[in-house]
C-alpha cells in the first residue's frame, strides 16, 4: 500500500508487518524530501515513524483520543491522518501547520506547540469520557525533554491519583529536547533506557498463581501481598519510581521495533488505570546526519540531503538578533563573573551556547521549566548576582506570576531578553511573539525597551545589565539583522527611558518601536516623493516612555503615527495613546500594528503584507487618513 491511499489511520488496521514496516519507509523518506526542500523540524518526526504507526494499528482513531506534545514530533501523525498529499506544503502559506492544530484535522485532538501540555489535555478528555458514560481511548504522547517542565509532572501527579480512569502514557525518550536533556529527571530515565525491558505483570503473577497444586483459587491478603512484592522484583528499581506515583509501567521498549511496539501497545490497553508505556527512539532516525548531530539536525533550513548542508543564501546575511545578543553577553561575562545567562532547554536558539562554551561557569540550562528559570534568577538576583534570562516571548507567557510576583513585586534587578519578539513566520500562532509588550507593560517596577537594530541591542545588552535599580525587558525579533556595523567593545550603555529623533520634518510625526524604526525610515522615504516631510523618532523604550521629547513633538506637529510589530491591544501604541489622553493632547493619531487576530504560519514578509504593516501599505494609509491621497511630486 502506498501511504498516500491512507486517508484514515484506521486503515493500517489489519496490515502486515511487513506493510506497516513499509508504510514507515515511506513516511520517512516524505519527512525527509519535505523538510529538505522547504525546511522545517526534521528530528523529532524521523524518531516516531515506528511509534506513531504501532500506536495507531491498536486504537480506532473514529472514537479514541490521542494528543502530542509540543507537536513538531506529530508530523508522522500528519502524514497517516489524510495530509500526505498535502505534506509538501508545510509550514508555508495556507499549507499544512508546523504544528498540531485542531481546526486542520479532526485527528489533531487538541493544539500542541509549547511543551509539556499532552498529559494535562489527555486527563481532561479522560475525566470528560467517564463523566459522561462514554467509553474509548486516550492517550498522550510526550518527549523526555517536555517530561523536564513542571505542568507534565503536575498532571502525573494527579493521574495517579485517579486508579478508575483510564488513560496511558506513552514516553517517548530519545534523551533530548531540542539540546541533551538537564536535570535529575534526565538521569532517572537514562538509567531506565539501560535496564533490561519489562512488562507489567500483575495478570500473569495470578493466572501463574492459581495453577500451582496448593492454590485454593481467590487470593488471601497476605498472598496479594506476595504477588505486589514479585510484581515489584520484575520491574527495575528505576521503573519502581514511576510504579510509586500510581502507573502501571511497560518498557523500556524498543521504538523502532514495530511488533515489540504494537504487542505492547495491546497488552497495555487492556490494563484498568493510569499507565506509562516507555519508549526509547533515536532522534533523527533513519538519516544518518541527523542521528550523529541531534542538535543541530532538530530543525532545518532547506538542505541537500546528501550533503547535509543547507542551501546557501544569494547574497551573505547579516548576523541574527541572537547571535549579536550572545556575543556582546559573552564578552561582558567575561569581565563580570556576576553575569549567569540563563535558559529553558533553548541554548542553541537563545544563542547561549556561545556562553556556556566560554563560560560554562556563568551559564544555567533548567530544561523546559521557564517558570523555575524566572524565579531561580529572582534568587540570583536576591545576593547580588546579575541574571540575564534569555527566553523566547512567547515561552515567557508561562512564566508570567513569577515576573510579577517574584521579580517585579520585590524590584529584583533580573534582565529579561525576549528572543523572537514580533512575527515569527513559519513556525505560526503558537510561537508569535505577539504579547510581551502587553502583557510587561502593566507591571510595576519594570523596565522595557527594544533596540531599532543589532547595534543598538549591542548597547541594549550593557544597559540591561548595568541595570539595578529594578527589573528590566529587551524585545528583540526572529532573524537577521538590517547590516549596521558592529563593535567588538566599548559599548556606551543608553540613558533609561530616553528616545532619538532620526529625521526631521514638520507634517507628521512616526513615532517607531524595536523593529518597526525602519520600518518608520522607509515610509517617511516615501512620504517624501509625495511633498510630506516626517519626524521620526526612534522610541527606544515603551516603558518608560521619552514624553519630553514626544509630546512637544507632537504638539507642534500635531499628526501622529505609531509603528510598532506587537498586538495593537495594551502595546506600544496603546501605551503612548494612554499617555496623551492622560496629559490633554487631542490630535490625530493612527496606529499601526498587530490587530485582534491570530497570525497563522507563513512568511514574515507575507505576514506584515497581510496586516498592512509593509512600508508601502503604512503609506497609502497614512495618505488616506491625513492627507487625502495627494500624488507623489513631479520633478521637473
Amino acid at each position: 500500500m502506498h501511504i498516500s491511499e491512507i486517508t484514515h489511520p484506521n486503515q493500517l488496521h489489519g496490515l502486515s508487518l511487513r506493510q506497516l514496516e513499509d508504510v514507515s519507509r515511506q513516511i520517512r523518506e516524505k519527512h525527509l524530501q519535505t523538510i529538505a526542500a522547504s525546511g522545517g523540524h526534521l528530528g523529532p518526526g524521523l524518531g516516531v515513524v515506528e511509534l506513531t504507526v504501532a500506536l495507531y494499528q491498536t486504537l480506532d482513531l473514529d472514537r479514541d483520543k490521542v494528543t502530542w506534545d509540543v507537536g513538531h514530533q506529530a508530523y508522522p501523525h500528519k502524514m497517516l491522518t489524510g495530509r500526505y498529499n498535502r505534506f509538501h506544503t508545510l509550514r508555508q502559506k495556507d499549507g499544512i501547520a508546523g504544528y498540531l492544530k485542531r481546526c486542520e484535522s479532526q485527528f489533531d485532538h487538541f493544539g500542541a506547540g509549547h511543551a509539556s501540555t499532552s498529559i494535562s489535555a489527555a486527563l481532561g478528555m479522560a475525566l470528560a469520557r467517564d463523566a459522561q458514560g462514554e467509553n474509548y481511548k486516550v492517550v498522550a504522547v510526550i518527549g523526555d525533554g517536555a517530561l523536564t517542565g513542571g505542568m507534565a509532572l503536575e498532571a502525573i501527579n494527579h493521574a495517579g491519583h485517579l486508579p478508575n480512569t483510564n488513560l496511558m502514557v506513552v514516553l517517548n525518550d530519545n534523551e533530548m529536547s531540542i539540546s541533551p536533556n538537564v536535570g535529575a529527571i534526565s538521569r532517572y530515565l537514562n538509567k531506565v533506557r539501560l535496564s533490561d525491558p519489562v512488562q507489567f505483570l500483575s495478570d500473569n503473577l495470578e493466572e501463574q498463581f492459581k495453577q500451582l497444586p496448593f492454590f485454593g483459587g481467590s487470593f488471601t491478603p497476605e498472598m496479594e501481598r506476595v504477588k505486589e512484592g514479585i510484581k515489584r522484583l520484575a520491574v527495575p528499581k528505576v521503573g519502581a519510581v514511576i510504579e510509586e506515583l500510581g502507573f502501571k509501567y511497560f518498557g523500556p521498549i524498543d521504538g523502532h521495533n514495530l511488533e515489540e511496539l504494537i504487542g505492547t501497545f495491546k497488552q497495555a490497553h487492556k490494563v484498568s488505570g493510569p499507565v506509562l508505556v516507555h519508549v526509547a527512539t533515536v532522534k533523527g532516525k533513519g538519516y544518518d546526519l541527523a542521528e550523529k548531530d541531534q542538535v543541530g539536525y532538530h530543525a532545518q533550513s532547506p538542505f541537500n540531503l546528501v550533503t547535509g548542508k543547507a542551501h546557501p543564501s544569494n547574497k551573505p546575511k547579516p548576523p541574527s538578533y541572537s547571535k549579536v545578543f550572545a556575543h556582546t553577553l559573552t564578552k561582558l561575562a567575561e569581565n563580570n563573573p556576576k553575569i549567569i545567562g540563563i535558559t529553558a532547554a533553548m541554548a542553541t536558539g537563545t544563542g547561549l551556547a556561545k556562553l556556556y562554551a566560554k563560560l560554562p561557569k556563568q551559564y544555567i540550562d533548567v530544561g523546559i521549566a521557564e517558570q523555575h528559570a524566572v524565579t531561580l534568577a529572582a534568587g540570583l538576583a536576591c545576593e547580588g548576582m546579575r541574571p540575564v534570562v534569555a527566553i523566547y516571548s512567547t515561552f515567557l507567557q508561562r512564566a508570567y506570576d513569577q515576573v510579577l510576583h517574584d521579580v517585579c513585586l520585590q524590584n529584583l534587578p533580573v534582565f529579561f531578553c525576549l528572543d523572537r519578539a514580533g512575527i515569527v513566520g513559519a513556525d505560526g500562532p503558537t510561537h508569535q511573539g505577539m504579547y510581551d509588550i502587553a502583557y510587561l507593560r502593566c507591571i510595576p517596577n519594570l523596565t522595557i525597551m527594544a533596540p531599532k537594530d543589532e547595534a543598538e541591542l549591542q548597547r541594549m545588552v550593557v544597559t540591561g545589565v548595568n541595570h539595578t535599580d529594578g527589573p528590566i525587558a529587551m524585545r528583540y525579533p526572529r532573524g537577521s539583522g538590517i547590516g549596521v556595523p558592529l563593535m567588538e567593545e566599548g559599548w556606551e550603555p543608553l540613558v533609561i527611558g530616553k528616545g532619538e529623533i532620526l529625521r526631521t520634518g514638520d507634517d507628521i510625526l512616526l513615532l517607531g518601536y524595536g523593529s518597526m524604526v525602519n520600518t518608520a525610515l522607509q515610509v517617511a522615504e516615501i512620504l517624501g516623493e509625495y511633498g510630506i516631510e516626517a519626524t521620526v523618532v526612534n522610541t527606544r523604550f515603551v516603558k518608560p516612555l521619552d514624553t519630553e521629547l514626544i509630546f512637544p513633538l507632537a504638539r507642534r506637529i500635531g499628526k501622529v503615527a505609531t509603528l510598532e510589530e506587537g498586538c495593537l491591544i495594551g502595546g506600544f501604541s496603546s501605551a503612548v495613546v494612554e499617555a496623551f489622553s492622560d496629559n490633554g493632547i487631542l490630535i490625530p493619531l493612527k496606529r499601526f500594528g498587530v490587530s485582534d487576530n491570530l497570525v497563522d504560519h507563513a512568511t514574515p514578509d507575507q505576514s506584515k503584507a497581510d496586516l498592512g504593516l509593509t512600508s508601502p501599505q503604512i503609506v497609502e494609509q497614512i495618505l488616506q487618513v491625513f492627507f487625502k491621497s495627494p500624488q507623489p511630486s513631479v520633478m521637473s
